[in-house]
């Protein structure tokens, strides 16, 4: 199970937060740390993403990848803030990127991840998790916010 955890982490986030941006910067030469601050926002959202990988993993029971996904419904660590933690930890590191880089090419990215995220929760996992868990998801979603800020949508 630890390695699917590890190759799911690496397809999926790996690509999206690290690679696709670090391609970006090396193809265009311009891979030199303009603001230092901007590391703050990719560290910070690494480590929530690796939080959120070992809840998964460990209280889950599975990995954050459709091909193999947890058992039980994750309401601890981050997830009890927020119903998408690890959205926002790689949105935080998309940001750190272009933050760090001064990358307006980066920013762009960050916004287009992030919609297709929000997508992606509305019409794939929250309806499948609704499958899935039931009453509990149903419990959970009316107590923690979709992104963060009040609890206000379903």
């Amino acid at each position: 199970m630890f390695w699917r955890a590890a190759i799911a982490f690496l397809a999926l986030p790996g690509t999206v937060a690290y690679f696709a941006p670090l391609a970006w910067l090396l193809v265009t030469n311009r891979a030199i740390l303009v603001h230092p601050l901007g590391l703050v926002c990719l560290v910070g959202g690494t480590l929530g993403l690796l939080w959120c990988v070992r809840d998964f993993f460990v209280q889950g029971r599975g990995t954050l990848a459709p091909w193999a996904p947890p058992e039980s419904l994750v309401a601890v660590g981050l997830y009890r803030f927020t119903r998408n933690p690890m959205y926002l930890s790689v949105l935080s590191v998309l940001i750190g990127w272009a933050l760090a880089f001064a990358s307006l090419h980066l920013a762009a990215y960050a916004v287009l991840v992030g919609l297709g995220f929000h997508f992606r929760v509305l019409y794939g996992e929250e309806p499948w998790l609704q499958e899935h868990f039931g009453t509990t998801w149903s419990s959970y979603a009316s107590q923690v916010p979709r992104w963060l800020g009040p609890r206000n949508e379903a």
